[in-house]
């Protein structure tokens, strides 16, 4: 019989995967964007932008192409993943 060892993970563990290394990318519409970036003036609805947000939520940039937003994340040292 073989023992396999359980690895447990805290929310706060959960909360810092990923922190400082990855940055996910999501392709969002205007009226989701309002108020997750502070200070962005108000987008309209239906328009489509690509979103870059640290591992821990936090916001990074929002572009148009698709393509800027992955170079911004490799610009600061970061693994950009897709999420949907």
């Amino acid at each position: 019989m073989t023992r396999h060892d359980e690895t447990r993970f805290t929310e706060a563990d959960l909360a810092h995967l990923g922190e400082g290394t990855v940055a996910y990318l999501r392709e969002m519409g205007g009226e989701e964007l309002n108020g997750k970036f502070p200070g962005l003036p108000e987008i309209a609805p239906g328009t489509k932008l690509w979103a870059l947000f640290a591992a821990n939520g936090q916001p990074i940039l929002i572009s148009d192409a698709r393509e800027r937003a992955i170079a911004g994340a490799f610009e600061n040292d970061l693994t950009p993943v897709s999420i949907h």
